[in-house]
């Protein structure tokens, strides 16, 4: 794949998500299966990978650790802090500078290595001023344990706020045809900052490559059981666009997550994309969108028909939009 620039680091312009291999869509696969997936992306080309604390209480760095430890040197690796999960399983948005230094300790010794790349604030934890956590996460820049830092779900004025403390590598937030927001106001911030935009689930939870179960089938345990957009009503609405993405897909010769990844890279230089899978042939579909050029005419067909005012409902349960920091079309 062609490469892309994230602070000082080279990376692969689509990276991968290891989230599903542990976390949020029902029974994560075995972890021989996982570790075969990892390989198999290093093999691909992927030289992103993207974990955090919190996908499967820590499985999912321990997956990356223990499968990709010896090959350190062939990737950039992202991981995560800022939310905790209690020994009773409850789940807490902490901020503070101590549980951040806990956490990032927690993550190295999982992660088997010595120094996280990129650390992201997974969620701003809105009782601590983003200058605190920021400035924990700068001490830990010092120490050497990370070498850059990233935000996660935040809107442009608290980037801002973060970055006059310590420079912001990257954010990451939700980005794709059917989630828009970043247009708003995170875009023009990064590039004037010079943040890298990472974008994740960017085929929407699997929707937009046809790949989420049939309404009424989630598994226990799969997260969009809980969103409003797999909510019965929404869920068939949204199939309409799905079925006329196919058809574009049809027309070009290309996947429906295809043409998802593609429209992601080619509306911003400063785009990496990172979605994720437990199936090796859908990896290596994702990343040969790196190859796949859309005209303009196929540009804008793709945007006319997701956006935010053909898709029905809002990404996330309104309990869950109190969780993050992000601007939202009125």
């Amino acid at each position: 794949m062609r490469s892309r620039k994230i602070g000082p680091f080279e990376v692969s312009s689509i990276g991968f998500g290891c989230m599903s291999l542990s976390h949020a869509y029902g029974t994560a696969p075995p972890v021989e299966e996982g570790a075969k997936v990892l390989n198999r992306a290093l093999e691909v080309g992927y030289t992103f990978f993207d974990t955090a604390a919190v996908y499967g209480v820590g499985h999912n760095e321990t997956l990356v650790g223990d499968t990709l430890s010896h090959r350190r040197s062939e990737f950039t690796l992202a991981s995560k802090c800022g939310i905790y999960v209690h020994p009773d399983g409850k789940r807490e948005i902490n901020g503070t500078p101590e549980k951040i230094r806990a956490t990032c300790e927690d993550s190295l010794r999982r992660l088997k290595t010595d120094v996280i790349d990129l650390y992201y604030l997974h969620r701003w934890d809105k009782r601590v001023p983003i200058e605190d956590s920021v400035g924990a996460m700068s001490e830990l820049v010092a120490e050497g344990k990370i070498r850059t830092i990233g935000l996660s779900e935040v809107s442009a004025a608290t980037l801002r706020r973060a970055h006059a403390v310590h420079p912001i590598t990257a954010l990451q937030t939700e980005y794709s045809l059917w989630t828009r927001n970043p247009e708003i106001a995170v875009l023009e911030a990064c590039r004037e900052l010079g943040t890298a935009f990472v974008a994740f689930s960017p085929v929407a939870r699997g929707f937009l490559a046809g790949g989420a179960p049939a309404f009424g089938t989630f598994a226990d345990g799969d997260f969009r059981k809980a969103m409003p957009r797999f909510q019965e009503d929404n869920y068939r609405a949204n199939l309409v666009l799905l079925e006329g993405l196919k058809a574009i897909g049809a027309e070009i010769g290309a996947t429906p997550a295809q043409l998802c990844l593609a429209w992601l890279l080619q509306r911003d230089e400063n785009i990496i994309s990172i979605p994720g899978t437990t199936s090796i042939p859908h990896l290596e579909e994702n990343a040969a969108a790196d190859d796949l050029r859309l005209d303009d005419g196929v540009m804008a067909r793709l945007e006319a028909l997701i956006n935010q005012d053909t898709v029905s409902g809002s990404r996330y349960a309104p309990a869950t939009l109190l969780e993050v920091d992000t601007e939202t079309f009125a």
